[in-house]
Formats: structure tokens, sequence, C-alpha cells
């Protein structure tokens, strides 16, 4: 039997949320209750320029994360499950247009704050701004730790003024984020000069994919202390586009970019900045239908489960 967040299913609209069972729950948590971590999904594809799909993302997500389940994590040596709550998808129309859907999502995300350190699973990568309005409404400006593939810093796509490639400039625009405490890692598509290095040109730090290459481990100590340096105690909030990764490590999103980073690069990054001053986390593009034996959702929960580990162990870092 399905379980819900309201008592009353069909009443349930715009930035509520609905469980679907037992066996789609992220590690199979328990529902959200007073929980220190909220997982939470935002099936959202609406405002895609490519390939769309990404409103599945977060139950693929979680149907990958279930062999992690009594794992304890093997850098941190611990397991989130006790003090993680699933409060399922919001529930999100994806015909309604950007403006109202960015609008319910930041309510809910804003609630869920309130109370909660959350992740949130996308869904494409336009739902980062009204979750952006949400923390800033409690942090003020946030200082930003983006990996993409894409700038996400075009002024509009293709005549909209708004989309999955806009919000980085319109977080900036908005004064949502600090541009001198924004981090871009693993750009490399094509794009105009203006929106490629817009981010450093307002003071940010990019690191494109071919600074990258090769780098693992060890190699990847520099860009980790030139991360931590700037970021200091600033609260800061991760986006994770999936697309990232090279398309050999995350086939299933909407707009892959060949030459991209190696799961295990991200993993070291995740891991070694753990110890920032993290408000939350999303993990978005996720695309099921174009996927390849699950690679790209099983990298997705793996990436979600050590950010989580990482915060649950943060007090013996």
């Amino acid at each position: 039997m399905a379980e819900t967040v309201s008592q009353d299913p069909g009443a349930m609209g715009l930035g509520q949320f609905a469980y679907a069972n037992n066996s789609n729950r992220f590690l199979a948590a328990a529902p959200l209750a007073g929980q220190r971590f909220a997982l939470v999904g935002v099936p959202f594809d609406g405002a895609v320029t490519n390939r769309p799909g990404a409103r599945f993302g977060p139950q693929e997500i979680r149907r990958a994360s279930l062999m992690l389940c009594d794992a304890v994590h093997p850098f941190f040596g611990v397991s989130p499950l006790d003090v993680l709550g699933d409060a399922g998808d919001m529930r999100l129309p994806n015909a309604t247009p950007l403006p109202d859907v960015r609008r319910a999502i930041e309510s809910a995300a804003a609630a869920l704050m309130a109370a909660h350190h959350c992740v949130f699973l996308g869904g494409d990568h336009s739902v980062t701004l009204p979750l952006l309005r949400a923390a800033h409404a409690r942090f003020g400006p946030v200082g930003l730790v983006h990996f993409d593939a894409h700038c996400d810093t075009w002024q509009d796509h293709f005549g909209e003024p708004s989309g999955h490639g806009t919000w980085t400039y319109e977080a900036i625009q908005e004064g949502l984020i600090s541009p001198a405490h924004t981090v871009q890692i693993g750009l490399r598509s094509a794009g105009e000069r203006a929106a490629r290095e817009y981010v450093q040109d307002q003071g940010g730090l990019i690191y494109t994919a071919r600074d990258l290459r090769g780098r693992d481990g060890a190699g990847l100590d520099t860009v980790v202390q030139a991360i931590r340096a700037r970021m200091g105690q600033r609260p800061c909030y991760l986006t994770l586009d999936i697309d990232c990764l090279d398309p050999a490590f995350a086939p299933g999103t909407g707009t892959p970019e060949p030459g991209g980073l190696s799961s295990s690069q991200v993993l070291t990054l995740l891991e070694e900045l753990a110890p920032l001053n993290w408000l939350g986390m999303d993990c978005v593009e996720v695309a099921p239908a174009y996927d390849h034996a699950e690679l790209t959702s099983n990298a997705a929960a793996n990436f979600v489960w050590t950010y989580l580990c990482g915060q649950v162990a943060k007090g013996t870092l």
C-alpha cells in the first residue's frame, strides 16, 4: 500500500509530496519525520533543451541506492541511514509554466530547509535556482560548488528567458550566491567565451575538464586546497549535474559531453571537500531512458551517499 505525507493524497498540489512505497525510498530510509537529513525528489524536466526524461531520475536514483542500505562508507566509516528520512517527491506537473513551478519548489524547499539538512534529487538543472532562493532566505548569499559539463550562465535559452542552462547567471544576478565563493568543476561544452568564463569574470573559480585530465587521488590535492581556502566557513551549496561525468560513466543524461570527469575523480572531490560548511546539495539531470546497466543512477546514488556520509562523519574529520 502506498504511503503519503498527506492523509488525503488526492488533495495534494504543487510543492507537496507523495511517497511511492518502501522499496522506493533512498537507502530504504524511513519516511521523513524528525531526522537530521532529508532526501527529496524534484521530478521536473520542463526546461530541458535536448533530451527529456530527468523527471524520472529521483526514483531511479532511489532504486540504485538499495544495495547501500546496510553499508558503511569505506572512507568515512559511517552510514547515514539512522539519521536520514525520505520525503518522497514534490508533486510538480511538468506542463506548468516554469516560474510557477519554481515558486512551488522554493516554498516546499524553504519549509524542509527550516527543519532538515536537505539533499534534492532532480529533475533538470532549472530546479537549482528555486533551491538557492530558499537557501538564500535562510543564509544570505551562499557559496556554490557546481559540478557540470556546462557553464549554465547563458542569458537565454534559444529565446526563452530562463531554463536549465541559465540558472547560474540568474543566481549571480539575483545575489543568491557569492561570485567570489563560486566554483565550477568539469566544464567542457561548446559556448561563447562570455558564458563559458562568466563565473571567473565575476571573481569565481573554474576548473575545466581539461584542467583535470590525468589528475586523481593526490593529484587533486591542489584543487581541494584551493577550494577549501576560497570557501572558508561560508555556508555552501553543492549542485552536481551528472553530466559532469564522461558519458562512459554516465550515459543516462539529457546533454552528454565527451571528455568529462571520471567517477573516481568526483568521489575524491566529494570526500575531500566534506569539511566545508555545507548547507545542502542537489544531484540533477539523471535521465534513465538513456542509461545503460544503471551506470548513471548508480553513480548518482553513490555520490549522494558519499555526501551524506561525509556530513554524518564530519565530527571525526
